[in-house]
């Protein structure tokens, strides 16, 4: 596992690089310009970036409403998979949704990502439904995950959200 990362909040300069990550890791990417909303418009959104070297290997969203946060998306670069550095991102986004407020976490995941669940359950989260057809590119289902994040150290301000 990298040790020397850097956790950073995303800017719309960071863009290209997060797209291109998006394109390695999801059937149906979001665009720039969804990504550029959520950096410009959206006021419960949070991103950030992990860094190795300078360059970017991994990101992370998250929407945090009163004491929820849900993420939307994370992802690492296809060349650095299968280090736990998926397992580093998630706990900062956790730990950054502990120091904004929230005290549960969710997201969803594809029915058929056993890996991506297997992290989650790793970091605490727990199933709790499925919404039907959630996926649009093939109508997969998503299974409903929440974690509960009383027992995390939040992150600093040093972190510059």
């Amino acid at each position: 596992m990298l040790s020397d990362l850097v956790f950073r909040s995303m800017t719309v300069a960071d863009i290209p690089s997060i797209v291109a990550i998006e394109h390695e890791a999801f059937a149906t990417p979001w665009t720039p310009e969804a990504f550029k909303n959520e950096l410009t418009s959206n006021m419960f959104a949070r991103y950030m970036v992990m860094e190795h070297d300078g360059q970017i290997i991994g990101y992370g969203g998250m929407w945090v409403i009163v004491d929820e946060a849900h993420v939307t998306n994370i992802a690492v670069r296809s060349d650095h998979r299968g280090q736990g550095l998926g397992e580093r991102l998630l706990t900062e986004l956790q730990r950054t949704a502990a120091f904004f407020g929230a005290n549960k976490m969710t997201l969803e995941v594809r029915v058929s990502n056993e890996i991506a669940q297997g992290l989650y359950r790793k970091l605490g989260f727990k199933p709790s439904g499925i919404r039907p057809a959630y996926y649009s590119d093939n109508n997969e289902d998503a299974l409903i995950m929440w974690a509960d994040l009383n027992s995390y150290q939040p992150a600093t301000e040093e972190q510059e959200w």
